[in-house]
């Protein structure tokens, strides 16, 4: 679901980049004054996480497309919206900047959709209420597959605002919305049941880290090693399986001009897989590494300004 920046106008663009600033900023003062230093790693490890998860493109069944995982509402239950949209930010960034995914000028439109929408609409409004004070079972589970669901049913319907708008392409509302958001809807089930997977994963291992700040037990260094080697796993070597099939929303707009043109769509051409390719397990080791980085010290920083903060206060 990254938009491209040939989508996007440069108002647009700049209006979207100004509001995903804003909330960077917002989100840095919350964080900065809740953030423990147990949570720096885990920023970081789960940047490199979400980074690697999302090199991996897997099919949609009977349509000839694909999708891949968001990640919004995994950091947004397990380290708080604010840190989960500084994470989510630090990830998309590094693949603009590092990898030539999603484009400079469309990266404050694939930050608020990607992140604005799960972390501070569906977690809020939909995980929360649904899963209440409970952090495990049937309530718990239904919860964040919903909220799942609906963060990237809004992020989907997010791009066809902001393309609309843009009035850069000749993609006609009413049938761009009609196809993107059916095909969001089946990505958005199997981003739920990751979802499921990954906070299960977790409160095994921890059980209380939904309703407390990661602190340096054994629990806890569990999760971060376990999340550390997966990510090494996804990004080195589950990459070469992802599906070629184009994402939905390419798929969406392939199918919008075929509809517009009258045409029969055209025959998609597979590559080859699975893509055992070694520039794809340095680009997903790489990127996951360059991301746990940045998320890492932007979270080192935080914690360090709070600590001078206090300080300053308590004199």
């Amino acid at each position: 679901m990254h938009m491209a920046d040939a989508l996007v106008s440069p108002s647009v663009g700049g209006v979207m980049w100004a509001a995903s600033a804003g909330l960077i900023a917002w989100c840095a003062r919350r964080v900065r004054k809740s953030l423990q230093d147990s949570m720096v790693p885990m920023m970081g490890v789960l940047g490199a996480f979400i980074f690697a998860a999302q090199m991996i493109n897997f099919s949609i069944p009977a349509t000839g497309s694909s999708g891949h995982l968001g990640g919004g509402m995994i950091l947004a239950i397990l380290l708080g919206p604010y840190a989960a949209f500084i994470v989510i930010a630090s990830v998309l960034t590094v693949q603009a900047l590092f990898f030539a995914d999603g484009g400079l000028l469309a990266l404050g439109c694939n930050m608020f959709n990607l992140g604005f929408f799960p972390a501070f609409i569906a977690y809020p409004l939909i995980f929360r209420p649904i899963a209440g004070r409970v952090t495990s079972g049937v309530r718990f589970w239904i919860g964040a597959m919903l909220a799942a669901i609906a963060g990237l049913q809004m992020g989907a319907f997010g791009v066809v605002m902001e393309t609309t708008m843009s009035g850069v392409s000749d993609l006609p509302f009413k049938t761009f919305v009609m196809l993107i958001q059916p095909i969001h809807l089946a990505i958005g089930v199997v981003e739920g049941l990751i979802t499921v997977a990954v906070v299960s994963f977790v409160m095994r291992a921890r059980p209380t880290a939904v309703t407390e700040a990661f602190s340096a037990n054994e629990g806890s260094r569990r999760v971060i090693v376990g999340l550390l080697i997966a990510a090494l796993v996804v990004g080195g070597m589950l990459s070469w399986f992802a599906s070629t099939r184009p994402d939905g929303l390419e798929w969406a707009m392939g199918k919008v001009r075929a509809k517009e043109e009258s045409a029969q769509p055209t025959t998609e051409q597979a590559g080859e897989w699975p893509a055992v390719n070694a520039r794809t397990s340095v680009s997903g080791i790489l990127g996951g590494g360059i991301t746990l980085v940045v998320a890492g010290l932007i979270g080192y920083g935080l914690r360090r300004r709070k600590a001078v903060y206090r300080g300053n206060y308590l004199e």
